[in-house]
């Protein structure tokens, strides 16, 4: 009698120390959220930051893809998952954002669930949750996505990809980028290939990861025409007036300092030239 008496004190004190269960999300309150593990809940995004749709310039065939299969998912038809990868800064991270954006604008019941690399161990039990709520539709996102060598992460992947033995929830689809067409460095694949006995074997399996995507949209660095397009849609929107000459000049020798051109390049320039004229951004 004495040991039972001890178990159960022992279990009110463990049921004392465990933190209590985070209530379901409330999905009615919020278009976006970010998945957090140990313990599982979804945060609320109450402003998801992004820019507009009309506002990514150079990227037009893209764009036009990814909302098409944006909506038709959000409608409720069938759609692709689709990596976003290539040139750094080009949008591709906006894009996804924005197409969910424009989705939510025309009133279709489509959340935004960030799902961090690190935490795709977990997205079993994601699913699990976003599964039980079929009266919405989800659109998961991972950025700049990669695998090292040793990294395991990507079978984690593949439940999203392929569902696996109980299949992908039908109101679950995934958008990721990266800055790799195959999601691993492209001297690793050589490398590995190079030293092993099976080389078509070797790396299979991590590179038909990005097979298992249906849409593969490549983004790539953009010429001078649209980094001085991209500033000066950034300059109409924000109602930025400023002789067209001088624009220019600032803006090429800006992206001359840089050593770069792309979408968050000509940002950048923007930010520090509407700094310089008193506007907020």
């Amino acid at each position: 009698m004495t040991d039972v008496a001890a178990l159960d004190r022992i279990a009110d004190a463990l049921e004392r120390l465990a933190p209590p269960p985070h209530p379901a999300p409330r999905f009615d309150q919020a278009d976006a959220f970010v998945w957090q593990p140990d313990p599982d809940r979804l945060v609320p995004v109450p402003q998801v930051a992004g820019v507009p749709l009309d506002q990514l310039i150079g990227i037009d065939r893209s764009r036009r893809t990814l909302l098409e299969n944006t909506l038709q998912f959000a409608r409720g038809h069938a759609a692709n998952n689709a990596l976003l990868w290539g040139a750094r800064g080009m949008g591709k991270s906006s894009l996804v954002k924005a197409v969910h954006a424009e989705a939510v604008a025309q009133g279709l019941p489509l959340t935004l669930v960030e799902i961090a690399r690190d935490d795709l161990a977990s997205v079993g039990r994601l699913l699990a949750m976003l599964g039980a709520v079929p009266d919405r539709r989800f659109l998961l996102f991972s950025d700049d996505l990669s695998f090292s060598h040793d990294d395991t992460q990507y079978k984690s992947l593949k439940a999203v990809l392929d569902g696996g033995i109980s299949g992908r929830p039908a109101n679950v689809i995934l958008y990721a980028t990266s800055n790799r067409r195959h999601l691993m460095p492209r001297d690793m694949i050589d490398n590995e290939r190079a030293t092993a006995i099976h080389p078509g074997e070797a790396v299979e399996e991590k590179v038909s990861l990005s097979d298992r995507f249906g849409l593969w949209l490549g983004f790539h660095p953009c010429d001078q025409d649209q980094f001085l397009a991209m500033i000066d849609s950034y300059c109409a929107a924000h109602g930025l007036r400023i002789d067209p000459d001088t624009l220019r000049a600032e803006a090429i020798e800006w992206q001359a300092t840089r050593g770069a051109r792309s979408g968050r390049v000509a940002w950048q320039f923007f930010t520090d030239l509407a700094g310089r004229h008193g506007l907020a951004v």
